[in-house]
């Protein structure tokens, strides 16, 4: 296995297994087949063909199609087509600060998959033998990835919520991190990623964010997400990434950034180029 293998995890999926799902005539998400063929019952939301999936014209505001699309939702939900329920919406947008399409049900983004956005941050503690990295263990109740090492601090964007407040929010409720500490991350970039998951097809694009620890600081969940907390030579953290598949897909991806820009990984790796094209979806 190697670093190469998880990005390129974060690239696999068949096109034609999906059909474009389209918003006035631009592709907003992919749906698989079968769900596009399931769609054909509710012409009043969806205009279905062989080729695509559109949302009907009729529904021509936020609101609108953000009520239409929820209806649907519900029913996929009691059919068992959608498999996981968040009580919570995405904003549904190609692009992060673009007025969203509609708003929709968070476990039902991978199923139409739309473009989801979330916050990653890496919690770094500098020692004197070197840098060190947070690692959580997921919970085991998680309906993602459950038991995956995962950052010390990561969530969705739920709509109607800013980068950083959403961040400030997540460092409290996922690691005891208070605001004050919190605001001092720095944002450092974004990675995209297009890949079949078990929960569907994930579209996402990850903030970044540092954020530099006090070496006496001890994380602590207050939302029951994470089983534990572990403190890693960079090193190590390498060494499982390069390994295999302990860390939560996109949370490796994000990692093997921070091994970039720290100099961790360097062109003297044969496979440095394809890892660094691999952390961004082509325009």
């Amino acid at each position: 296995m190697s670093l190469l293998a998880r990005v390129q995890t974060c690239r696999r999926w068949d096109p034609a297994a999906y059909r474009p799902f389209l918003i006035d005539g631009r592709l907003y998400g992919r749906i698989r087949q079968n769900l596009a063929e399931r769609l054909r019952g509710f012409p009043a939301v969806f205009e279905v063909t062989d080729d695509a999936v559109a949302l009907a014209a009729s529904l021509d505001s936020f609101e609108a199609r953000s009520a239409a699309v929820a209806e649907v939702a519900a029913v996929l939900r009691e059919e068992g087509e959608i498999r996981i329920w968040r009580d919570e919406f995405y904003p549904i947008t190609r692009r992060w600060g673009a007025a969203p399409e509609l708003k929709m049900e968070r476990g039902a983004v991978p199923d139409f998959g739309v473009r989801a956005f979330g916050v990653h941050m890496n919690g770094l503690v500098q020692k004197a033998d070197g840098l060190h990295l947070w690692v959580a263990r997921r919970s085991l109740t998680k309906p993602t990835a459950p038991g995956k090492l995962d950052h010390l601090v990561a969530g969705g964007q739920p709509h109607g919520m800013g980068i950083l407040q959403n961040l400030i929010k997540e460092c409290g409720e996922e690691a005891g991190i208070p605001p004050d500490l919190a605001r001092q991350a720095c944002p450092v970039g974004a990675l995209s990623y297009l890949c079949v998951q078990p929960d569907g097809l994930r579209d996402d694009i990850c903030f970044v964010y540092d954020l530099f620890l006090p070496e006496e600081f001890e994380p602590r969940n207050t939302d029951g997400e994470v089983e534990d907390f572990f403190l890693w030579p960079m090193a190590q953290v390498m060494e499982t990434i390069a390994a295999g598949e302990d860390f939560k897909f996109n949370c490796a991806l994000v990692i093997i950034d921070l091994f970039v820009r720290r100099g961790y990984l360097t062109p003297d790796d044969p496979d440095y180029q394809e890892i660094v094209a691999g952390l961004h979806l082509p325009d």
